[in-house]
């Protein structure tokens, strides 16, 4: 039993996983659950306690059979395994910053009292950063290469120079409204400060962010982009495909989003669906334990010398969930002008 609760203490952090498109985020919190309370309880079991009962039993005697009481070793039954049933049932298991069941890549979870360093994780409204695939020619009703087909288009004068001058339109527009959620005077010491150290974001609700895009492949119809951002739900990206489209006198869609960054957590560090057992998750915890406690410390520090408050994970879920549609449209048409 000693082994099993040794195991156990050691689950107390943030480690990522890699999620597969076509799932569920909360499938696969269950499914890595599971499988970490399969091995708990396949370790080493207790010792079943043992009891003195007198069992009655028959005996040769002189006059034939006799039945007597025989003081015998039995296990106490309240606490086999067979009767009470595995020792671990649950497991405290938190989701960081979720993704959408067509979407994949980087996925934080926590266990045991790393629950708590969820919540500074949200706090410290860290940038996330994706690979956006995107087909040009088809306009659909979620923007999407599954959704419904609403529209065909030409892309034959769509040239990567377009393109890229579309992007540096919407990172110059992001990163002035990125300056304005902010609340920094740039005039002051404190702004050269942040900056320098990478830190100028907002720190409290706001609409979703984009703080640098770049196009990694251009083989029309067929493109890849790379988008950081802050506050973003995948559906926004996919929904920023569809008006770089527009701009380019086109349609778009996106035919696949993957988290490649979250926070400080990268693909390197997201464990495989083959790799999630307790010593590899173990190891990942422990490997993350500095960086996590580091990083959380760099960025909530600056919220201490700002004097911004904390925002709660509740507002945090409802800014990530709110609906984004005319943002970016509005800006970009505004620049384009």
């Amino acid at each position: 039993m000693a082994v099993a609760r040794a195991a156990r203490s050691g689950l107390n952090g943030l480690f990522a996983v890699y999620k597969p498109p076509g799932v569920a985020w909360f499938r696969v919190r269950d499914t890595v659950e599971t499988l970490l309370l399969k091995e708990l309880n396949s370790l080493e079991q207790p010792v079943v306690q043992q009891q003195v009962r007198f069992v009655p039993t028959t005996v040769e005697g002189n006059a034939g059979k006799e039945l007597t009481l025989v003081a015998t070793q039995l296990p106490v039954l309240a606490a086999h395994p067979l009767v009470r049933g595995p020792k671990f049932t649950s497991l405290k298991i938190g989701a960081g910053h979720r993704l959408d069941t067509k979407s994949s890549g980087v996925f934080v979870l926590a266990v045991g009292h790393g629950n708590k360093l969820l919540i500074d994780l949200y706090n410290a409204h860290l940038t996330r950063a994706y690979t956006v695939r995107g087909l040009f020619g088809k306009a659909t009703d979620d923007f999407s290469d599954t959704g419904r087909l609403i529209e065909k288009t030409t892309f034959d004068h769509v040239t990567r120079d377009k393109l890229e001058r579309i992007l540096a339109v919407i990172q110059g527009s992001n990163h002035k409204a990125l300056l304005t959620y902010s609340n920094i005077d740039l005039k002051t010491q404190e702004a050269y400060e942040l900056a320098v150290e990478g830190l100028i974001r907002p720190m409290e609700k706001s609409p979703p962010l984009i703080t640098a895009i770049r196009c990694l492949q251009f083989a029309p119809p067929e493109f890849q982009l790379e988008i950081q951002c802050l506050h973003e739900t995948q559906q926004y990206l996919r929904k920023i495909v569809h008006e770089i489209g527009l701009e380019l006198k086109s349609t778009a869609v996106c035919t696949q989003v993957r988290r490649i960054r979250d926070g400080f957590f990268t693909l390197d560090n997201a464990l495989l669906r083959t790799h999630w057992n307790l010593q590899n998750i173990q190891n990942s915890i422990q490997e993350s334990k500095i960086k996590v406690k580091l990083e959380l410390q760099r960025s909530l520090g600056y919220q201490s010398r700002s004097g911004k408050r904390h925002t709660d994970m509740d507002q945090v879920a409802e800014s990530e969930l709110q609906s984004t549609e005319g943002t970016f449209a509005s800006n970009l048409t505004d620049k384009m002008r």
